[in-house]
């Protein structure tokens, strides 16, 4: 009986370290990046006609119109106008690239 549960034990604290790195691993690299997903895909629904955007390409515009049944916006840029898809607006690189006054 004592065999069983010495073996058990043994088991379950080998197990420890595992579970920890398990742990870590989901509050350091996925929890942040679901966040991240969460508040992108928040700005991208938020847009309004005439902001200024960046692109996934980099691509820089202004933002036209909408199509709201296959989720694309026509966006002009200094070449003309481009249909994008509105998952290929960056949160990130919007934020960066426009000006102080152009935030507001």
């Amino acid at each position: 009986m004592n065999i069983f549960l010495q073996a058990s034990a043994g088991g379950i604290g080998s197990m420890l370290p595992f579970l920890a790195m398990i742990i870590v691993i989901y509050f350091f690299m996925i929890r942040p990046q679901m966040a991240r997903q969460k508040k992108e895909k928040k700005f991208q629904a938020e847009i309004k006609k005439g902001s200024k955007v960046v692109t996934s390409s980099g691509i820089h515009g202004k933002i036209m119109e909408f199509n709201e049944n296959d989720k694309t916006v026509v966006i002009e840029t200094g070449a003309g106008k481009i249909k994008f898809e509105r998952s290929a607006i960056s949160m990130e690189l919007s934020k960066r690239y426009l000006t102080p006054t152009e935030k507001k």
